[in-house]
Formats: structure tokens, sequence, C-alpha cells
């Protein structure tokens, strides 16, 4: 077990609910497509609308086009969290306790990495390919694993990191010290990689081609919740936030003393999420374009969004059922 060494830190006062991020309920309306189980932390959907999640018990479900019964597709045998679909049709999974693995159409699961320089992953997160079949993810810390993932935001050490897992099969380390490496998403052109950094509230935008190749710079600061899962669609980079900022959480993080209290503290003490569901929407200048919330908490834990036809298909960390909202 790692040993818990808080990092001092003096995050940027939280923006308030007003404005761009005016507090609404907006997703209030969505409706609700249950999976039977618990947990669809991520979504993807085909061209002709046929959707994908996967769940704590380690199950992806597919939903057939507009809903209905969810069928079983195959078991990874951990916790799948990103989901992507690629170019041949199979399902590209993050699985957070056992790497990227390869789920094909039929349920056959099979392991892409799990590994590092001989280091085990052991937390990977979210994912996004492109066009020439390089998937770009994150494993979101060094020490600590989801189960305990509150730990690694509390300590703030910045152990996250961005990999590339090439088409032949070789893994280029691409960006670490990331502060809770989390989702990932291309750019229109894939030029460029957005990356999630939940324990800084902000995304980032990594190069990867043309004049600013290998360059990182901010894209969105200070963001109002916990940003989660990023998806880009339609022109727009959508960002899931599970929970609201907590006041409570920002006062301490100047302090490693009183994290390392609040640390020895049993897990069901320990800061949660608020139920009070988020997503932005944000154009390629991080100009906020769609401010989607939920107040009540009847939505809420938003990981993420995906846009298909004019719907957003919710996903949440916690909970049972998909969200599906008409954005249009």
């Amino acid at each position: 077990m790692a040993t818990f060494e808080p990092r001092p830190w003096t995050p940027p006062p939280a923006p308030p609910l007003t404005g761009a991020y005016e507090t609404n309920d907006e997703l209030a309306a969505a409706q609700r497509w249950p999976t039977g189980g618990d947990g669809p932390e991520d979504i993807v959907l085909t061209d002709d609308a046929i959707a994908y999640t996967g769940l704590v018990d380690g199950r992806i479900l597919r939903y057939p086009p507009g809903g209905g019964d969810a069928s079983l597709v195959a078991n990874t045998g951990g916790r799948p969290l990103g989901i992507e679909l690629s170019g041949d049709g199979t399902l590209i999974v993050c699985d957070a306790d056992l790497g990227l693995m390869r789920v094909t159409p039929s349920g056959e699961v099979s392991t892409l990495v799990d590994s590092f320089d001989g280091e085990k992953f052991v937390f990977t997160n979210n994912a996004a390919i492109s066009s020439d079949g390089t998937i770009y993810f994150t494993v979101t810390s060094t020490r600590y694993s989801l189960h305990v993932y509150v730990d690694d935001l509390l300590e703030h050490s910045g152990t996250g990191r961005l990999f590339a897992y090439r088409p032949d099969g070789t893994v280029d380390r691409l960006l670490d010290g990331l502060q809770f490496a989390n989702g990932v998403a291309l750019d229109s052109n894939e030029d460029s990689i957005f990356v999630v950094e939940t324990g800084s509230y902000r995304v980032i935008r990594h190069w990867i081609r043309g004049d600013k190749l290998g360059t990182t710079d901010v894209f969105v600061d200070n963001l109002p919740g916990f940003p989660d899962n990023a998806s880009f669609d339609n022109g727009i980079l959508w960002v899931g936030a599970p929970s609201p900022r907590q006041p409570l959480v920002d006062k301490m993080m100047p302090s490693p003393w009183l994290r390392k209290l609040v640390y020895r503290l049993p897990e069901s003490m320990k800061p949660k999420p608020v139920r009070h569901g988020m997503l932005f929407g944000f154009d390629e200048s991080g100009t906020v374009r769609y401010n989607l919330q939920d107040s009540t908490g009847s939505v809420a834990i938003t990981t993420g969004a995906r846009w298909h036809d004019g719907r957003l298909y919710i996903s949440a960390l916690q909970g049972s059922d998909v969200f599906v909202y008409d954005l249009d």
C-alpha cells in the first residue's frame, strides 16, 4: 500500500454557479435506460445508434437503437471505465483494474497492455482512438486504484500519465505528472488530444501534430466541478462532472497535515460526490456553449456524454441508469 504523502496545493477560488455555469435543472428531463446493474461510467455509440456501456461487475452491455433491453456482450473480469469503438468494430475498454483491453462483437476479451517499463498499471481510465488506429489512453495514478480514488485526489502527488498504444503494439508515454489523469478526446482534425486533469479542475490540450507538436496548453481552467470523461462530437468537447467543487476539499488542499487527518478516516467519512449533475460543452476555443445541470440530484454523478444525432447519451459513476437527453 502506498504511503500517503500529500503535496501542498492552493486551488484557485471555485467559480460561482452563475453566468456561463448558471445552476439549472435541464438534465432532469432526460430519459432513463436501466442497466440492471450499477455504474455505467462511460458509453459509446455506433453510427447506427447501437450503444455500449460497462458496469461495476465487469459486464459490457449493448443497447439496440432507441433503447430497450440491454444484452450482455462480455465480462472483462474487472471494472470497465472508458469504452471506445475501433474501426474494425471491436470495443476498446479501459479496465481500471486490468489495463487496456479489446472486446470483440462475439464477446472475446483480450488484454492489449497492462504495464509500461515493467510497472503494472494501477488505474487505467479513459481513451480515444485516432483514424490511424493509435489508442491514446490515461492511467490515472501509479499509487492508488479506482477503489481508493479519493486518496489520490487528496494526496495531489500528480502521478497520472497519458500513453499512446500504436497499431504495431508499441506503447509511448506522452505525458506524466498529471493530476488524476482522466478523460481523453481527439480534436476534429486529430492535431491534439484533450486530457482531463480531475485533480486540477482543468482540461489540457496536448499537440500531436503540426507546429506545436509535443507542446501542452491549458484548454479550460478552474472548472466548477470535478471534471471526468471527455468526448469530442459535432464540434463540441463534452466534459462531465460527477460533482460540483466542494469548499471543504478546496480549503484543506493547502494543508498537508489536515489531509493526513482526513486520510486516516474510514472510507465512509471521506469526501464523496455531491448529487448535482453537471455536463459542459466547449467549442474548440474553450468557450462554454452548453451548460446542462440537474441540481435536484435526479440525474447525478454524471461522468460524461456522447452526442449522436441530436441526443446526448450520459454516463454515471454510480446508479443503475444511462441517461438520454434530447439536445435539439
